[in-house]
C-alpha cells in the first residue's frame, strides 16, 4: 500500500507538530480541528518548517471531520487523552474514509483496542504514540492491538521510516513501554519531594547529571502538564495497582490548578509572557 496523504486530526501541540513533520517528509496532509484559531496555529509551525509553495500545495486544513479524512490513506488522531472522544472519533472515521484506510491513535497509554472496536475495520487500527515535540523526538513507539494486521504495521513502520523516526513494537498493555516506565519514576520523585529526601531543584539536578537525562522528573512533569500526569496515574492505577497511584502533592498542586508551564506554576514557577 502506498501512502501519499495523511489526515492529522486534532491541531493542538501533538497534531500539529505530526503534520509539519509530515508534510517536511513529503506527503499531503489535512489536518482537522474543530477550533480555527487551532488550526490557524498549525498553518504556522508548518510554515516554520517547510515553506509557502509546500503548505500551499500540500497542507488542507478543515473543521469538518468528513472533508478532512475522506481521500486520506492514513488518519493519526491526536485529540485529547479520554476513551470516550477517541471512541467516538473512530466511529465516525470509519464511516467516512476508504475501505483501505488505516486508522492510527496517538494515545500514550489507552488502550487501542477498545479503540478500534468501535469499528469494522479493527485489522486496520494501530496505535502510533508520538513524543514531544514530534518534529524533534526520535522514537515512534507503535502499538500492535489485538487485530492489528501484518500490513497495517508494516505500513505504519514505512510512515515512521519516511519521517525520520526509530520505532519499536509493542503489545497493547496499559502505558506501554514508555509512559509505564516514565510514569513510575515522576511519581516517585514526588513522593521523594513529600517526604523532605531533596528539593525539587536537586532531586531533578540528580536525575539529569547522575541518570543523563535530558530533563528532570519534576520539570517534565510542569512540561507535561500536571493535570495530565494526574489523569495517567489514576488510568494507571486502575488498570495495575497501587504502585502508579498519584502522590498527594500531586493532586493537591492540580486542585489548586497550579497545572505546570502551561499555568505559570507547578512543581516551579514560570514567568508568564505577554
Amino acid at each position: 500500500m502506498t501512502v501519499k496523504t495523511i489526515a492529522v486530526m486534532g491541531a493542538g501541540t501533538m497534531g500539529s507538530g505530526i503534520a509539519a513533520l509530515c508534510l517536511m517528509s513529503g506527503y499531503s496532509v489535512n489536518v482537522y480541528d474543530p477550533f480555527e484559531p487551532s488550526l490557524e496555529k498549525a498553518k504556522e509551525r508548518c510554515l516554520k518548517r517547510t515553506d509557502e509553495a509546500t503548505v500551499s500545495s500540500r497542507l488542507k486544513l478543515s473543521s469538518d471531520i468528513e472533508a478532512t479524512a475522506k481521500d486520506a490513506d492514513y488518519v493519526i488522531e491526536a485529540v485529547p487523552e479520554k476513551m470516550e472522544l477517541k471512541r467516538e472519533l473512530f466511529s465516525k472515521l470509519d464511516a467516512v474514509t476508504k475501505p483501505h484506510t488505516i486508522l492510527a491513535t496517538n494515545t500514550s497509554e489507552l488502550s487501542v483496542t477498545a479503540i478500534a472496536g468501535v469499528t469494522k475495520r479493527t485489522d486496520k487500527v494501530i496505535g502510533m504514540h508520538w513524543f514531544n515535540p514530534p518534529e524533534r523526538m526520535s522514537l515512534i513507539e507503535i502499538v500492535r492491538a489485538v487485530q492489528t494486521s501484518d500490513e497495517t504495521l508494516k505500513v505504519t513502520e514505512e510512515i515512521s521510516k519516511q519521517c525520520g523516526k526509530t520505532t519499536v513494537v509493542v503489545k497493547d498493555s496499559q502505558g506501554f513501554v514508555t509512559t509505564r516506565a516514565l510514569s513510575s519514576l515522576l511519581i516517585e520523585a514526588m513522593r521523594m519531594l513529600e517526604e523532605g529526601v531533596a528539593s525539587p531543584r536537586d532531586i531533578d539536578t540528580a536525575i539529569k547529571l547522575g541518570l543523563n537525562h535530558p530533563m528532570g522528573p519534576l520539570e517534565l512533569a510542569d512540561y507535561v502538564g500536571l493535570d495530565t500526569m494526574l489523569f495517567i496515574s489514576d488510568s494507571m492505577t486502575e488498570a495495575m495497582g497501587e504502585r502508579f497511584r498519584a502522590p498527594q502533592t500531586l493532586r493537591k498542586l492540580v486542585e489548586a490548578g497550579r497545572l505546570g508551564r502551561k499555568t505559570g506554576q507547578g512543581f516551579y514557577s514560570y514567568e508568564q509572557k505577554d
